[in-house]
């Protein structure tokens, strides 16, 4: 078998590219460029790249996921909306069989009802929810340790 080159899957959903703009009092006025930055710039300290993508159309992040599933080494996933929704997002993160983690700027267990319950959780090895833009630095770091032992 090829061996993984290292790699993160930077994965980001729905409204996620309206960071910075969209209700900064719960999500804050980072945008995703700088979290994105962010993240590969942590990741580089470790010998690790990042590729970064984000869409609002759940099959867009499904493809992504499956074409590059064997590129990487784990994923970073904010599924945005699509947390409490999308069992077909769930099923495609259980099929890849890498680490995931699941990353939320704001804490979704102290908002509304329907925000609560996330569909991904349980096939993530890890969730960070909470930290704003600090919480991707945190995540990439526990995937890491994860994968590096």
């Amino acid at each position: 078998m090829k061996k993984k080159n290292r790699t993160v899957l930077l994965v980001n959903g729905p409204n996620l590219n309206l960071l910075g703009e969209r209700s900064p009092e719960i999500y804050g006025t980072t945008s995703l460029s700088v979290i994105e930055s962010n993240v590969a710039k942590e990741a580089e300290k470790r010998g690790v790249t990042v590729k970064a993508f984000q869409s609002n159309h759940e099959g867009k992040l499904i493809d992504f996921l499956h074409e590059n599933r064997k590129l990487a080494i784990g994923v970073l996933i904010n599924p945005g909306g699509l947390t409490h929704t999308s069992v077909v997002l769930r099923d495609a993160i259980e099929s890849i069989e890498i680490p995931v983690i699941e990353v939320h700027l704001s804490d979704i267990y102290t908002r509304e009802n329907f925000r609560r319950l996330s569909l991904i959780a349980d096939v993530c090895i890890d969730q960070v929810t909470g930290l704003g833009p600090e919480g991707y630095i945190k995540a990439i770091n526990l995937l890491l340790d994860s994968v590096e032992g």
